[in-house]
């Protein structure tokens, strides 16, 4: 007998040319940003029953981080701390969503893979935001 306890919808190397950042040039030249996100769901019904009205249609999902990317923010906690609650909105069924987005040229002097924040949320009560 098996059981599926925890299952997630992963979306990787989202890739977006967008404004976000402190500074002016930032804003104006833009930069390249990756977005990664895993989003905890309960997908046992949707496993068993192959039918997508028991998922989280990622590409709906993509759309939504993909409105949020386009819409300039100072800080990257900021976007994504939009991108969560937009998912979250959507989906009241997420139980938890974690998301890596990374700036891939910061403007910092130094050459590196980027500059990134690493979040974590989980549902406050089950089923709901």
């Amino acid at each position: 007998m098996m059981q599926l306890t925890c299952g997630y919808i992963l979306l990787k190397g989202l890739r977006f040319h967008a404004f976000h950042g402190v500074l002016p040039q930032e804003r104006e030249v833009g930069n390249d940003y990756v977005v990664n996100v895993r989003i905890g769901y309960p997908l046992a019904t949707a496993s068993e029953s192959d039918d997508v009205n028991y998922t989280l249609h990622y590409g709906e999902a993509y759309d939504m981080i993909r409105d949020e990317m386009m819409s300039p923010s100072a800080l990257l906690e900021h976007v994504a701390e939009r991108i969560a609650r937009a998912l979250f909105t959507r989906w009241t069924k997420i139980q938890s969503l974690d998301l890596e987005l990374t700036k891939e040229n910061p403007p910092i002097g130094a050459y590196c893979e980027g500059a990134s924040v690493e979040m974590h949320w989980d549902s406050l009560h089950e089923g709901s935001l």
